[in-house]
This record gives C-alpha cells, sequence and structure tokens, in this order.
C-alpha cells in the first residue's frame, strides 16, 4: 500500500533512519540485516489487519506533515526533508510531548520500525539472543531437562544425563506423535464447509480458549451436541517453531498489534483454537477468597464462596496437571525474585504451573512445540471432540440472531451466522450458520462484548468495566549473563503487596520472557540510547509488576465498544488510585533488583530513571504513568460483561447469561466481576465449569 503513496514511503524510511541509525551508519554490522529497515517495515504494515493499516497511514500523514514540522521545529519542512538534527529533535519533541495525540502517533510509528526490526533472526543473533531451542538443545543450565529421574508429582522433564540429552525422548515423542496425527476428528474445515450451510446442535460455543474450550468440554461430557467456532486457526506443535516474528502475528489478536485506542496499553490476546491456554506462562493461581468475598457481597454472585470453589478448582488443577515448580527448575530471571525477596524479607514462592514433560524451553508464549503445555489445546478441546463436539476453526462468528420464540419453558432458538475464513488471506471463504437454543460466549473480553454488541444485545453494563491488570517492566543489567528468554518463563511470583489497600487492591511481581522482537519494541527511545539499551540484551534481567486494577470499585477505568464498522475499540485510563499502585509497584519491582545485586536497573518511562542504589529509589515516584509517558500493556484482558445484579453496571445474571438474551450465556474472562489480582487462567476455567453445569440444567 505505501508503494503507492511516495510520500508516505519517504516519511517511513525517515523515521527508520532516524529510529535505526545504527542500521545505517555502517558502525554496528551486527544490527544490520541485507532488506533495508523501511521495506521490513512496509511489509509488516501490510500484513497488519485493513484498519491498523490504515491508523498508521494516517500516522504517516500527519506526521510526515509540513504543519507537524512547523510546528515542532519551526520550519515547514516535511519529516522527511529535515536535517537529521531537527528529525531527531522532532522525534523527542512527539516522545514527550504534552499533547496526546502527539505522543500516541509517535509510539505507532516507533513500535511498528523497532518490532519489524527485531524480529529479524540475523539481527536478534546480533545482540546475543540465543534462538529457537528445538535445533540446539540447551546452551545454559536453566534449559532442557533436569537432572534425575521422571516424576508425575513435578511440571518438568528428568532423564539421568541431562548433559547428553536437553530435549528428553518423552517430549521428542510427544511432538512426533502430535505432528504426525494432529486432531482431526470432528473438525470442520476447507471442503467440508460451503456457502449456506446450516448446522444444528444443543449449543454453540463460540471461543476455545481458557473459556470457551472448558464450556465446550463440560456440555459435550454431558451428553449434548456442540459446536465450538474458533477465530483463529488449529495450530499443533510442528507449526511452532520457535521464531518470535511470524508466530506473534499469527498468534495473538490482530497481529500482535491489539491495543487501547490511545496505544498507551498494549494487549496481548492469543488468536488460535486454545486461545490464551496456547501463549500463556503457565501459571495456575486460584481466585483469593477475599475477591471471591466481594463478589458474592457485591455483585450478587452463586454458588462461588471459597469453599464452594475449592473442589472446582482442585478438579482444573488435575485435568492440566498443575504442579509446582521444584526448586532446581529455576532461571537466573526467577531467581532476581527468589533473591531479592529473600534478603528483603518479603513473601515469594515457587508457581504452579500446567506443564507434563517441560523442557524449559521458553518459548512458552509462541506455542509449546513440545507437547508439554496442558492447555485447553491438548486438554479441552480434545475431550470435547472425543465426545462428538464439532470444532470449526478460521470461523469469525459475526451476529447472534433469535430465530424462534420460545414456547412454554423452552428456550428460544438463536442463530449464529459465522463466516469460514482464508487464514493465509482473511478473505471469506464460505457463510453458514449453527443453530442452537444456548450461545456460549467466549471470544474473550474485547470480541465478546462486540459480538453482543452488534447482536443488539447491548446496553446497559456490556463493554464497560474493562479490567487489565495494568503490567510494565522494570530491567536490570547485572553483571553476569541472564539470557531471560532461555527457561521457564515464569516459576515464581511476589505477592507481598497483594493486598496494598483495605478492600484487596494492590501490586504483585513476575518475570516475563524476554524475547528481542517484543523486548526491544518495548525499550524506550530511539537511536544511539536505543541501540545502548538493546545491546546490554544478554545481561538484562525483567521483573513485570502486575497491578489489581478497579482499587475506585464502582469507577469504570475502560470499555469495549463497536465502531460503524463492527470492528471492537478498546479505551482504558488509570484511575487516580491504580495509578499510585503502578508507582508503588515499579519501586517495590526495582528495590527486588537492587536487593538481587543488580548494577544498575531502568524503567519503560519515556524518560527513563537509571538506579544504582536504594536511595535513587525515590526518582521513580517523579516519573509521569500518563498515557504513552510509561510503557504498558496486558495480558489479562478481563471485566466488560461483568457478573451482576443489576443491568445498568453488569452484562450478565449471577447465573452467567446475558440480561434480557434467555439462552445467551458468557463464559470468558468478560464475566469476572472485578480483576481477580491473580494470573486469571484458573480462575476462567472454574467460572466456566460453573457456568456449564448451570447450562446443562437448562437443556
Amino acid at each position: 500500500m505505501l508503494d503507492a503513496h511516495p510520500a508516505r514511503r519517504r516519511t517511513l524510511d525517515a523515521v527508520c533512519r532516524r529510529i535505526l541509525s545504527y542500521a545505517y551508519d555502517g558502525e554496528d554490522a551486527d544490527l544490520a540485516a541485507a532488506t533495508p529497515p523501511v521495506d521490513v517495515a512496509a511489509a509488516r504494515i501490510a500484513r497488519l489487519p485493513a484498519p491498523l493499516a490504515r491508523d498508521l497511514e494516517l500516522a504517516l500523514d500527519i506526521f510526515g506533515s509540513r504543519a507537524a514540522a512547523l510546528l515542532s521545529t519551526g520550519r515547514p519542512t516535511p519529516f522527511s526533508e529535515l536535517d537529521p538534527r531537527y528529525q531527531d529533535a522532532m522525534l523527542s519533541r512527539w516522545e514527550r510531548s504534552s499533547v496526546p495525540t502527539m505522543r500516541t502517533i509517535y509510539q505507532a510509528l516507533r513500535r511498528v520500525v523497532v518490532a519489524s526490526w527485531y524480529a529479524i533472526p540475523e539481527v536478534q543473533h546480533g545482540i546475543g539472543y540465543l534462538g529457537p531451542f528445538h535445533p540446539r538443545g540447551a546452551a545454559v543450565p536453566w534449559e532442557g531437562a533436569l537432572a534425575g529421574r521422571e516424576d508425575d508429582a513435578e511440571p518438568v522433564a528428568r532423564v539421568a544425563d541431562p548433559a547428553r540429552e536437553s530435549i528428553p525422548a518423552t517430549a521428542r515423542d510427544a511432538a512426533a506423535r502430535h505432528r504426525a496425527s494432529p486432531p482431526r476428528a470432528g473438525v470442520l474445515a476447507g471442503a467440508s464447509l460451503r456457502d449456506g450451510m446450516r448446522l444444528v446442535c444443543d449449543a454453540v460455543v463460540v471461543g476455545t480458549g481458557a473459556g470457551g474450550a472448558v464450556a465446550a468440554a463440560r456440555l459435550a461430557e454431558a451428553g449434548h451436541e456442540v459446536v465450538m467456532l474458533e477465530a483463529g486457526s488449529l495450530l499443533g506443535a510442528s507449526d511452532f517453531d520457535e521464531r518470535e516474528g511470524p508466530l506473534t502475528e499469527r498468534l495473538y489478536a490482530e497481529g500482535c498489534s491489539r491495543a487501547t485506542q490511545d496505544l498507551s496499553f498494549s494487549l496481548f490476546q492469543g488468536a488460535s483454537v486454545g486461545g490464551g491456554t496456547t501463549v500463556n506462562w503457565l501459571v495456575m493461581l486460584r481466585t483469593p477468597g477475599h475477591v471471591l468475598d466481594e463478589w458474592r457481597l457485591r455483585h450478587g454472585a452463586e454458588g462461588m464462596t471459597p469453599a464452594e470453589m475449592a473442589p472446582v478448582f482442585e478438579r482444573v488443577e488435575r485435568e492440566v496437571h498443575a504442579r509446582r515448580v521444584p526448586d532446581d527448575a529455576h532461571s537466573p530471571n526467577n531467581r532476581i525474585i527468589l533473591d531479592g525477596a529473600r534478603t528483603l524479607g518479603w513473601r515469594a514462592a515457587p508457581a504452579v504451573i500446567n506443564a507434563k514433560g517441560c523442557v524449559r524451553s521458553g518459548f512458552c508464549g509462541l506455542g509449546c512445540r513440545y507437547d508439554a503445555k496442558q492447555g485447553a489445546l491438548l486438554t479441552y478441546v480434545p475431550r470435547a471432540l472425543a465426545r462428538g463436539a464439532r470444532l470449526v476453526p478460521d470461523a469469525r462468528a459475526e451476529r447472534i440472531e433469535v430465530a424462534e420464540r420460545s414456547t412454554g419453558g423452552r428456550l428460544p432458538l438463536k442463530r449464529v451466522h459465522a463466516t469460514h475464513v482464508d487464514p493465509a488471506t482473511g478473505l471469506p471463504r464460505a457463510r453458514f450458520v449453527v443453530d442452537a437454543p444456548v450461545v456460549v460466549v467466549a471470544g474473550g473480553a474485547v470480541e465478546t462484548p462486540a459480538l453482543l454488541a452488534r447482536s443488539g444485545m447491548g446496553g446497559g453494563g456490556l463493554g464497560r468495566f474493562l479490567r487489565l491488570h495494568p503490567t510494565t517492566a522494570v530491567i536490570a543489567r547485572y553483571d553476569h549473563a541472564m539470557h531471560a528468554s532461555a527457561g521457564i518463563p515464569l516459576s515464581v511470583v511476589c505477592d507481598e503487596f497483594a493486598r496494598r489497600d483495605e478492600n484487596g487492591y494492590g501490586f504483585w511481581i513476575e518475570c516475563p520472557p524476554t524475547h528481542p522482537m517484543l523486548a526491544a519494541a518495548s525499550l524506550p527511545g530511539f537511536g544511539a540510547a536505543h541501540r545502548a539499551r538493546v545491546r546490554e540484551y544478554p545481561r538484562l534481567g525483567v521483573l513485570i509488576a502486575l497491578t489489581r486494577d478497579g482499587a475506585e470499585r464502582e469507577r469504570s477505568s475502560g470499555d469495549v465498544r463497536v465502531g460503524r464498522d463492527g470492528l471492537p475499540r478498546i479505551r482504558y485510563r488509570l484511575s487516580p488510585a491504580d495509578a499510585r499502585h503502578v508507582a508503588e509497584s515499579i519501586e517495590a519491582s526495582a528495590r527486588l533488583h537492587l536487593a538481587a545485586g543488580a548494577r544498575e536497573v531502568t524503567t519503560l518511562h519515556a524518560d527513563p530513571p537509571r538506579i544504582r542504589e536504594p536511595r535513587d529509589l525515590a526518582v521513580v515516584r517523579e516519573r509521569s504513568v500518563a498515557p504513552n509517558r510509561l510503557a504498558m500493556f496486558s495480558a489479562h484482558v478481563n471485566g466488560t460483561c461483568r457478573i451482576g445484579t443489576d443491568p445498568r453496571t453488569s452484562g450478565t445474571t449471577p447465573e452467567g447469561e446475558r440480561h434480557g438474551a434467555r439462552g445467551v450465556f458468557v463464559a470468558d474472562g468478560s464475566l469476572l466481576p472485578t480483576a481477580p489480582g491473580v494470573n486469571p487462567q484458573e480462575t476462567i476455567m472454574a467460572l466456566a465449569t460453573i457456568v456449564a453445569g448451570r447450562i446443562a440444567a437448562r437443556l
């Protein structure tokens, strides 16, 4: 598209030359590649969903205009024709502007340029990235199998001599079986779908993530006929080749470019069969008791007291092989939390993860090539198929129609209109319908309210009270190699500050997998300053601080609305109380780094401080957390169709049924009445179990 607009391409080329100046100056051959950065960025823009590509083209038009240059430099010269000194000054001014729209445009351009460049394998190699695990085996001690005898009570693989066999035979055999025989029985695709086709069942489930797949399996195992619709593709072990660039585009919503409208939050949601369970970092945490009590007392949730939920959690944990990470399995990145917390006297503990035979490859966020991750792809989806359910991947649910009025006590017949798309092009292949008395909407907290709104089932509390567990990273340089991309990504949790206020709101600290593309895009700055930060990659330790948002409990901090094109629009803004917790979480994370022996700590602020000792921590409180002044993201997108008794402030009844829409249920993260304050995978699986049981009683 940019080739047809020379002015846009010139602007993009000029932006690339300043943001990635080191890829042009010849002084750093390790960070250069054969393809010019402008071609790489243009190709990335061309692959984005059309609305996002149009937004970037508009950003190029604005940033490249004479008016923008005049406003920023006093010279009415297009950005592409400015002297490099003025180009850098203009970028800096937009990065730190008091005008939010200017910061948004800067971030839009910077992120697409940086992310596309650091997705190139030779550039990744140039900064010391270890690269895909499967062709090389363990390169550091925190990768590969552990020494010892295999133990089903553990989630990790063990072998007698891990130095000789970093990928145990059990994992290789599992992957080979998956490649040779992916689940196909009951899968409808290609020639089996045609325009005008009508499927009939007892319940149609939209989405196959932590909520949808569990609901489908429970209903199928209760003897009901189920059809699962999944907008993403059905992928298996052989597809998970551990290449960061292509897989993030394939496995995450909107090509891994989903964000709030102002780009202040990047949102990471799974977009293949298995949903978020295919790409998450394994951790399983039960909903805290005080949160369940809040749901009952303030939102009318029924059957969800801590005592009632305990057996549900136990059932889910058995089914996904949830086990605690053993002490000899932690990476140096996770040991930051263990060692720092021990020094400070803070509470921290090894995590429970849903894995079996984990080989600690570090690529959990890109799917598991070794069939070790016990997500929905390998557990609940196959269980549903084994009991006669049908799965339609690459099928986008467009709207729900009430096809017939109910008579007597029967639920009214619903018709889900869906489109089967070509996964390579996104173009429609066939339009079909699914008729059922029950529809279970489980597309996640963005797609669920959008589908209901497109179906004329909006209004009231639908789309409101979006919760994100606002997350940012705190980075530190150590004197020894960290290789934070390797090993179990998240094996330790520090919850010392999880109940910071009297209502149980606060923050907690974890570790992420740090692969180059997303890491480089998150690091602030451009040009030489950015190169200096990226060059430290092998020695960087990274912590993430997650805030339980919604401390001002009656306030809706964000929402999901549908535009005229039928696509969702996401807005979110930190409340003052949540912003305070975010600032406190950054300071606490920096303190952990220092206690663990970090040489220097910094943050993702546009003007990041450099912290070398505890007395420097006060500067963190002076930094703004306003939109696009601090890089923030979320992989915990919840709320927007929450349980409640009041239709004005909630999306469903305490039974999980959409207010005013009999037989339309919700079973995903959008159902959560508040942010849970823990990674939500287990919470969603448990709620889907409860909702499915209630549906089964109605059928």
